[in-house]
């Protein structure tokens, strides 16, 4: 079995490194962040749809790379990030992006603490909502009843505790 490991929470918290060092870390691969490349090319501003279109891009980078794991694939971001999103960008979310923040099951999904500073990025939206969006993801994997751990801390810490989230979920060897 692989177990699918989503890298989730508000914008500057880490989520693609955190990623990218866990994937080193056992070996395995990791889903960098489809959004980012998407964005980047588009050349307008982006539109409700284009998150519709981001999510399911992501899922198919993500069913892509799974064929070559062995036990584990990382994911920076899911489509719980892409609900959140669009419900705080537009006030709402298409029908597909909620059904698959429920039905498209992770393992385990690590949420980032906002405890890192934030840092700018063209791409980001609200470096003074960060705690807000933060609880907006507590109360949706709770709601959801997913299973998370809260992960905290900087650099090698963050990486310690998330490694240490998966083993006492029960997901490593």
């Amino acid at each position: 079995m692989i177990h699918r490991i989503a890298i989730t929470g508000p914008e500057s918290t880490g989520k693609s490194w955190l990623a990218e060092q866990l994937a080193r870390h056992y070996g395995e691969p990791w889903v960098p962040e489809y959004s980012r490349e998407y964005l980047e090319k588009l050349g307008r501003p982006y539109e409700m749809d284009d998150i519709l279109y981001i999510a399911a891009g992501q899922f198919n980078v993500e069913n892509e790379l799974i064929k070559s794991a062995k036990k584990y694939i990382f994911c920076d971001t899911e489509f719980l990030v892409t609900y959140i999103w669009s419900l705080v960008k537009y006030g709402e979310a298409h029908s597909w992006l909620n059904n698959m923040a429920t039905t498209h099951r992770y393992s385990h999904y690590l949420l980032c603490n906002t405890d890192l500073p934030w840092e700018f990025d063209p791409l980001r939206e609200h470096p003074h909502y960060r705690d807000e969006l933060l609880k907006l993801y507590i109360r949706e994997l709770e709601e959801r009843k997913l299973p998370y751990t809260l992960i905290s801390g900087a650099g090698e810490e963050r990486l310690q505790n998330a490694i240490r989230a998966l083993k006492d979920a029960g997901l490593t060897i």
